[in-house]
């Protein structure tokens, strides 16, 4: 899995807090974001943060290229709907050398269960091949593929969301793949909005777990905002 935030917002916590600030101003947005003091901009930004009042954090946005990912992976995914995304094509992106895949480490780590694996995999990107080669479109063949076949995928997700989506998926309870995703992602934007991410992450990160009887039983250590 290779993750990249390919670009952001400039100065997120800033734009986030002229967004905000706005509201009770007597003057622009432009004069705010080039005057606002930094002692200003912390206490707009804390005053988000334990009102809940998320709405303003939609005016920053992430996008980030994800590679080496399943096609079970980016079904997860695609669920959280505030959200854009491009996919590669199997319409169009033909598979040549083989059908990559992601290895899930419960089969990696087991000999006789990754042999199973193996000869499956093997199977299917045969059949796919010879589809292929009987002049089925690619769009069709892609049929006899596993779920687990390999994808990139770019996503953009403004700050708002992505909170949303580290809630549910930095969680242990999350599939192993999505949450090793979502754990990437917000080693990538913590450091560009600190005080914005910094409680980001599992709901036990700052609160208690909501899991009830699932909870997994391992508490991360509580992150509070000042």
């Amino acid at each position: 899995m290779e993750v990249e935030l390919l670009y952001h917002t400039p100065d997120p916590e800033r734009a986030i807090a002229t967004a905000a600030r706005l509201c009770y101003a007597p003057v622009g947005a432009k004069e705010l974001m080039e005057t606002m003091p930094a002692e200003r901009q912390q206490s707009v930004l804390r005053t988000i943060m334990h009102s809940g009042h998320f709405s303003t954090l939609e005016h920053a946005s992430y996008t980030f290229a994800i590679d080496g990912v399943s096609r079970a992976l980016t079904h997860q995914l695609v669920r959280h709907r505030l959200a854009s995304y491009n996919q590669q094509s199997q319409r169009y992106v033909k598979f040549k050398e083989g059908v990559p895949v992601v290895v899930p480490h419960t089969i990696e780590d087991n000999p006789e269960a990754k042999a199973i694996f193996d000869e499956a995999v093997a199977a299917s990107g045969e059949a796919y091949q010879k589809l292929l080669d009987l002049g089925i479109p690619a769009e069709d063949a892609r049929y006899a593929i596993p779920g687990g076949c390999e994808t990139r995928i770019c996503v953009t997700m403004n700050a708002r969301e992505l909170r949303h989506f580290f809630n549910h998926r930095c969680c242990n309870r999350a599939q192993w793949e999505i949450r090793e995703l979502a754990w990437r992602m917000l080693e990538l934007v913590r450091p560009t909005a600190p005080y914005i991410f910094g409680n980001a992450g599992a709901p036990c990160m700052s609160g208690p777990c909501p899991e009830g009887k699932m909870s997994c039983g391992k508490p991360y250590p509580k992150v509070k905002l000042d």
